[in-house]
């Protein structure tokens, strides 16, 4: 029988009398013996060549080469780390290099434009200090206290601006403005009717964008909400089916049945038109606003078919900077 006693990284054996008694540690008489190290097993010699393993004297070792084996296997687990290293490399440099790249220079992700137009970042002119928004509720006469001037839509990037729409300090004489209706009659009409209504001021903005469509956006500004109520919904000016007035261009207009009802901006009504065909040289699209004590005439027109995003976005857009 032996006994292992283990202190630190040293072991001692002791082993006991032949007698077969044992000897308790640390018995004086019998000396520590020490086990023997363990002498490493004799190699193999190769087999000769010719002779089958039954040459071999029996209880050697099998003559397997196993040397040679593990180096197999090692140069296979080599190739192996090899191949997926470089396929790693290469899939994290594609990936980088997708990240590199725009949308539209990745095949299968290249995603045609829509048509809307890159306009600025909107932002809401400052009111003058304790002055209401157009449609809070101590706002009754819903007039809008910031500069009509700066509640026009700027004009998207790369479009040429209109300086005709620009007028004196900002404000344009509302002759200018009644210009944009085709009959002579129709203006003077119009024109008396503006007049009757107390129309304070008029603010406009145009341009065309490089693709020849032509967008002008005008104000006009009433004393009270109620009061501009009277001009856009009274005698016809904004019917169901079609505009009382006609604008140069569009000789006959019909609802824009397929203007999306998504598109609405809470507290400001529209009534949206197209030309119908069969059009002129130009398609012609209109829209009216009415947001509190203004009201918004939007038209845009382009040589042979206006396009419906564009008008949507523009709408849209006026339309928030009104609400």
């Amino acid at each position: 029988m032996t006994e292992q006693q283990v202190s630190g990284a040293e072991t001692t054996v002791r082993q006991a009398p032949a007698t077969g008694e044992s000897t308790p540690a640390g018995a004086t008489g019998t000396p520590a013996v020490q086990a023997p190290a363990p002498q490493p097993a004799p190699l193999a010699a190769p087999p000769m060549p010719g002779l089958p393993p039954a040459a071999f004297a029996e209880g050697q070792p099998s003559p397997v080469p196993a040397v040679r084996k593990d180096r197999r296997v090692l140069r296979a687990v080599l190739r192996w780390t090899a191949a997926v290293t470089v396929f790693a490399a290469l899939g994290a440099s594609t990936a980088y290099g997708i990240t590199r790249m725009e949308r539209t220079d990745v095949p299968g992700l290249a995603t045609e434009s829509d048509g809307r137009w890159d306009y600025p970042r909107l932002t809401r002119p400052p009111l003058p200090q304790g002055s209401p928004r157009p449609f809070a509720e101590e706002n009754l006469a819903g007039a809008h206290f910031a500069d009509l001037r700066e509640l026009l839509l700027p004009a998207p990037r790369g479009a040429k601006v209109d300086p005709a729409l620009k007028g004196e300090d900002g404000w344009l004489p509302t002759k200018d403005f009644l210009a944009e209706y085709a009959s002579k009659e129709d203006r003077e009409e119009f024109a008396q009717t503006l007049v009757d209504n107390g129309l304070r001021h008029v603010a406009a903005r145009g341009w065309t964008t490089p693709d020849g469509t032509h967008t002008r956006i005008y104000l006009l500004q009433f004393g009270t909400a109620a009061v501009e109520e009277n001009v856009y919904r009274g005698d016809g000016l904004t019917a169901f089916r079609a505009p009382k007035y006609a604008v140069r261009g569009a000789a006959e207009s019909g609802t824009d049945d397929a203007y999306p009802a998504a598109a609405r901006v809470e507290d400001v009504r529209r009534t949206v038109y197209t030309e119908t065909k069969p059009y002129g040289p130009e398609q012609v699209r209109q829209a009216y606003l009415s947001a509190g004590d203004t009201m918004a005439l939007i038209v845009q027109s382009r040589k042979g078919h206006a396009e419906a995003v564009p008008f949507q976005q523009t709408v849209t857009l006026q339309s928030q900077l009104l609400g």
